[in-house]
């Protein structure tokens, strides 16, 4: 039995039972690939769900605000996923009347849709032979057959995606796509795979050269900064407080926040006397503050780690455009933001 028929043999009884693998409408297949993306499903099925009772259709996504979207995608992170969502959906609503493209070649044209994606929609949605590769491919098959050709490299993106198209089942790629994908996250495992009940116990390179700690091979290219992040949380007497959203490029863009001041360290009290509130909109001297936690709140993302502190700040006077803090969970905001205003005790003070 060749590679392809054996994986699609294991496919056929081991596959989980996930609603998007019922379905060949390009609408769910689509949706449920942006949320998947560097996602695990385990995280991503309750916001599939979520998004798929709130927008049955695509027109109904479209016809959202992107408040409302970023809103139901709080909690996923790569919130440019969730405004490429909402603008494809525009497009495909308004300027396709609501037709998906069926071909990898129009699929690919769509923002925030790229090779995998368009090959994931056109196999699966429309039985398309393009061959889908994602970290779960790349595994499976630098393993498989050996392979030490570094995945982010260029000759590496272009020799594992040669390989994937030579090897997929032009009868059925919609079926041999997933096989490959669930066997990469359920099977082959990037620690700890199942080598001892693996079906390709006696073909796999890596495991007979004792290769599989080591394959795939990345290049480490992701360079870390630190960011030192101070939260002014802002309360008056009628508990107001402000909330602003991000319009900057960058991460969290168009996300509410409190009034942020980015420092070259973690602060202190008496070095936050210091602090020049100018970048902000309060001018008033006659507050108080403290404190919330002493220790860094440290929130680590893909390219940054944020150090964060939340600076209490007690005022009579708020600008007008200060909101009333039971309003804020309306907001999307980021994760860090959301939990501090579910745990801290505003009607405390």
């Amino acid at each position: 039995m060749d590679f392809k028929s054996q994986l699609i043999n294991w496919y056929s009884n081991h596959k989980r039972d996930l609603p998007w693998r019922q379905t060949k409408n390009p609408y769910y297949i689509w949706l449920s690939e942006i949320i998947l993306q560097q996602t695990q499903v385990k995280q991503g099925l309750p916001y599939y769900v979520a998004f798929l009772k709130e927008y049955p259709t695509v027109f109904d996504l479209a016809n959202a605000s992107e408040e409302e979207v970023l809103k139901l995608w709080q909690g996923l992170g790569y919130y440019s996923r969730a405004r490429n969502l909402h603008t494809t959906a525009k497009f495909i609503a308004n300027d396709l009347n609501g037709v998906f493209p069926n071909t990898y070649k129009e699929l690919i044209k769509l923002k925030g849709v790229g090779d995998y994606t368009a090959s994931a929609i056109a196999s699966i949605a429309f039985n398309e032979a393009a061959a889908v590769v994602d970290g779960n491919v790349y595994r499976v098959l630098a393993r498989y057959f050996g392979i030490n050709t570094p995945i982010n490299s260029t000759k590496g993106i272009k020799e594992f995606k040669k390989l994937a198209t030579s090897l997929i089942d032009k009868s059925r790629p919609a079926t041999f796509n997933q096989a490959i994908m669930e066997f990469g996250a359920t099977q082959c495992k990037p620690k700890n795979p199942y080598c001892l009940i693996c079906p390709f116990q006696n073909s796999c390179v890596a495991l007979q050269k004792n290769l599989i700690n080591t394959l795939p091979v990345k290049l480490k290219k992701t360079k870390v900064t630190t960011k030192y992040f101070n939260y002014l949380v802002f309360v008056d007497s009628k508990k107001y407080t402000l909330f602003e959203k991000r319009t900057k490029r960058g991460i969290w863009q168009n996300l509410y926040q409190f009034p942020l001041i980015e420092t070259e360290r973690s602060l202190n009290s008496e070095e936050f006397d210091l602090l020049n509130f100018e970048s902000i909109n309060f001018n008033s001297s006659n507050f108080d503050y403290f404190l919330y936690n002493e220790k860094d709140k440290i929130h680590k993302l893909s390219h940054q780690h944020l150090y964060t502190k939340f600076w209490i700040i007690e005022t009579d006077q708020l600008p007008k455009e200060a909101l009333p803090i039971k309003s804020l969970t309306k907001y999307p905001a980021p994760v860090l933001i959301s939990e501090f205003i579910e745990e801290f005790n505003f009607e405390g003070l």
